[in-house]
């Protein structure tokens, strides 16, 4: 790709912090040095972010994606209607169904390659919950929107990349949830991205579930039982993967280099080490999407919405990442 990649960034809850660290984040080089940003959602909601923020950034509704903008503005596609009241600071309907707009709208543009990806400001459960969407979060909606059946959540930050085999479930439904199947999906995904960072015969670490990963049984039974037979297969698969690693160790080998990503058998696993070594600038990938989509790291933070004080650190990461996956993966075709 000699051209920037062009990426969308999703408004995301207009009653949280999104608006304002998109200005933050688009008034630096780093984003502009990167890629062509083009914002979905509301110019109003923009604008009024901007002045907040005392920015002289201006956003400018695109004519055609990909268009250039004029100098000191940004290209923006409106999404939802501007006639929806939310409340800043607080979950309504309302700003769930302008965020749920502004997701629609992106994952259209980039299914037509009219953008090269996709990344996404936060948003909130409970408001997209008032809004009637059926989905819990962002990934299953894209994966719905994209019609995507196999689908996991990657963690990158500093020098570590780590995919998920559960997410958001209670710690002590982890081990029923554990699959050979399901873990040897989440390592072919994770090596089906692995391209896409330049690393494309990288090495995949896969976690063990218990202490020692279950020292041969006698501290628990799934990783012999469960963990290893995944591995095992996806060897046979011919993907460069070992394991199981315990986990008390593997994060530091990984970060020193020996291995390109590491698959982790629950959340807080893995999220533990890449929120120690890099918190502010964490980015969260969606594998699996025909698509690329990557977002920031946190949520809504309603309590510093119209504070003028939440740092974009971590929507920087998120833009950077996508528009050199886009870069890498145009390389590939």
């Amino acid at each position: 790709m000699t051209r920037k990649p062009v990426v969308a960034i999703t408004m995301g809850d207009p009653g949280g912090i999104g608006p304002e660290i998109i200005v933050r984040a688009l008034e630096g080089r780093k984003v502009q040095s990167s890629c062509r940003p083009v914002v979905i959602g509301q110019s109003g909601v923009l604008s009024g972010a901007a002045a907040l923020l005392g920015s002289s950034l201006r956003f400018h509704a695109a004519s055609r994606v990909g268009a250039t903008a004029p100098a000191g503005s940004v290209a923006l596609v409106e999404a939802g209607s501007p006639r929806e009241r939310f409340q800043q600071g607080r979950p309504t309907a309302s700003g769930g169904r302008l965020s749920l707009a502004a997701i629609e709208k992106a994952a259209a543009l980039a299914l037509t390659g009219s953008v090269d990806a996709v990344v996404t400001a936060p948003i909130s459960k409970e408001a997209i919950r008032k809004a009637g969407s059926p989905f819990p979060g962002h990934t299953e909606m894209l994966a719905s929107l994209t019609g995507t059946k196999k689908f996991a959540m990657m963690l990158v930050g500093g020098p570590l990349r780590v995919s998920l085999a559960t997410i958001h479930i209670p710690l002590r439904q982890v081990p029923d949830a554990l699959t050979a199947a399901g873990i040897g999906r989440v390592i072919d995904l994770t090596r089906d991205v692995l391209p896409d960072f330049g690393a494309a015969d990288g090495k995949i670490a896969v976690c063990g579930l218990n202490p020692h990963a279950g020292e041969a049984g006698i501290m628990g039974e799934e990783d012999r039982r469960i963990v290893a037979p995944a591995v095992r297969a996806a060897a046979r698969r011919k993907i460069n993967v070992s394991g199981p690693h315990p986990a008390d160790t593997v994060f530091f080998r990984a970060a020193r280099g020996e291995f390109a990503a590491v698959v982790a058998m629950y959340h807080d696993q893995g999220l533990i080490p890449i929120k120690t070594l890099a918190f502010d600038t964490g980015v969260n990938l969606t594998l699996g999407l025909p698509i690329i989509r990557t977002s920031v790291d946190h949520g809504t933070a309603y309590d510093l919405a119209g504070k003028g004080v939440a740092g974009s650190d971590s929507l920087v990461a998120a833009i950077r990442t996508a528009a050199e996956l886009a870069r890498n993966r145009a390389m590939r075709s």
